[in-house]
């Protein structure tokens, strides 16, 4: 097995076939109530129960986060929470929710529920609605960003650990089918030995900080499931040409917490000698136009064209001759990608696959792949470029603050 695998090539590919195929759930106990009996899974003993919670008009539904729970046999969606009464109305119809509420407190109070999806993208209240969830008893599968402080993230996952229960973040991109296959084929020497990988956030109007935050956290979970933890970062941030301090702080578009920059590059150091960097800087956007990341490899080179659906390519090296140098991109040979059906290109078929591996890890008391603690470390990355920008030195990783570096006093 490849060294810098964060997770062995034969626990992903035993689990992404239990999530591109029926979820055989067996016996299963949650908060002390048997789910299901040793009967065949198409009779099982008792539904599960689920919940969602959304807020239009404030980060609404996520990417079809209130449709995960549809078309599932074993589970029935009892409520769902929205203090707009039109939205609330429209996502019960979608998910055929049986009841509805306007505060999700009180619907978790008195439905009780086994799995609950938080769902909006504004991260403000991701705490408090996690945090409601798992006292209720409940697993949790939420939109990312996971929380804005890591001391959130620390708070909700012990909380889950001490209750045996699973925290599933909607980082979908990890579930792939072609970057599972990447995973392993990389892991079998595709690309030889990793050394370098260099990710390059969207770019769009969101350039600088919301890039980084909104889409470059996709990135830096990539990072980390094909290289392992991160040992230290160094960076760049610019607001207008200055370094930045904590007074340019602002707002994103959407309420995600604080973030600064328009201008972002950094750097990362993984073990055996793995290096990464991240930019997002609206002069690159002409010249590195799709966002995605790159492994570099002692053999080849590897480009994932970031989406719900990925696109991989790998780069064939030629020789250099008067020309140039003979090089061209080609698509990954047997990418399951080549062959996908729109519907399985898809948002819902994306959160599809991350909510099976959550329900299998229930039912088997593991973590899910797209589990809370990645989630956590994606997001450590993020604050870890803004401590090296504020501070102007390397900045060590697990970080010792764990509350916003943008925070002011």
């Amino acid at each position: 097995m490849n060294p810098h695998s964060h997770e062995s090539t034969e626990a992903v590919s035993r689990r992404q076939f239990i999530v591109n195929s029926s979820l055989a759930l067996g016996a299963v106990v949650l908060n002390n109530r048997p789910l299901f009996s040793a009967e065949p899974v198409n009779r099982p003993a008792r539904k599960l129960r689920a919940a969602i919670i959304g807020h239009t008009g404030k980060g609404d539904y996520g990417h079809g986060m209130d449709l995960v729970f549809n078309d599932r046999e074993n589970i029935k969606v009892v409520a769902v929470a929205d203090p707009v009464p039109s939205g609330r109305v429209q996502a019960a119809e979608r998910c055929k929710a049986l009841r509805q509420y306007e505060d999700y407190r009180m619907m978790l109070e008195k439905e009780k529920p086994d799995l609950v999806s938080i769902a909006p993208r504004w991260t403000d209240q991701h705490y408090a609605m996690a945090l409601t969830a798992l006292e209720a008893g409940a697993h949790v599968y939420i939109e990312k960003p996971f929380t804005q402080t890591l001391a959130e993230a620390d708070e909700l996952l012990a909380i889950a650990d001490k209750a045996g229960l699973k925290i599933a973040v909607a980082h979908q991109m990890r579930l792939a089918p072609n970057i599972l296959y990447l995973k392993r084929v990389i892991e079998s020497g595709l690309i030889g030995d990793l050394a370098q990988m260099h990710a390059y956030g969207k770019q769009d109007q969101r350039v600088g900080g919301e890039d980084l935050l909104v889409l470059g956290i996709h990135l830096f979970d990539l990072m980390r499931f094909f290289a392992g933890d991160v040992l230290w970062c160094t960076a760049r941030v610019l607001q207008d040409g200055h370094e930045i301090t904590r007074g340019d702080a602002r707002s994103a578009t959407e309420n995600i917490g604080p973030i600064a920059g328009d201008e972002i590059e950094a750097q990362f150091a993984f073990a055996h000698g793995v290096s990464a960097t991240f930019a997002s800087r609206a002069k690159l956007r002409s010249t590195v136009e799709h966002w995605g990341i790159e492994l570099i490899g002692s053999k080849a080179t590897v480009r994932i064209l970031a989406d719900i659906f990925p696109m991989v390519y790998l780069l064939k090296s030629g020789k250099w001759e008067e020309s140039g140098r003979t090089e061209h991109w080609q698509r990954l040979e047997n990418d399951p990608a080549l062959n996908a059906t729109p519907a399985e290109r898809s948002v819902a078929a994306a959160n599809r696959r991350v909510a099976g591996d959550w329900l299998e890890a229930i039912q088997e008391d593991h973590e899910p792949i797209c589990n809370g603690r990645a989630a956590r470390q994606a997001l450590e990355m993020v604050m870890a470029i803004y401590h090296a920008g504020l501070s102007g030195s390397r900045v060590a990783l697990p970080l010792k603050d764990r509350t916003h570096p943008l925070a002011r006093p």
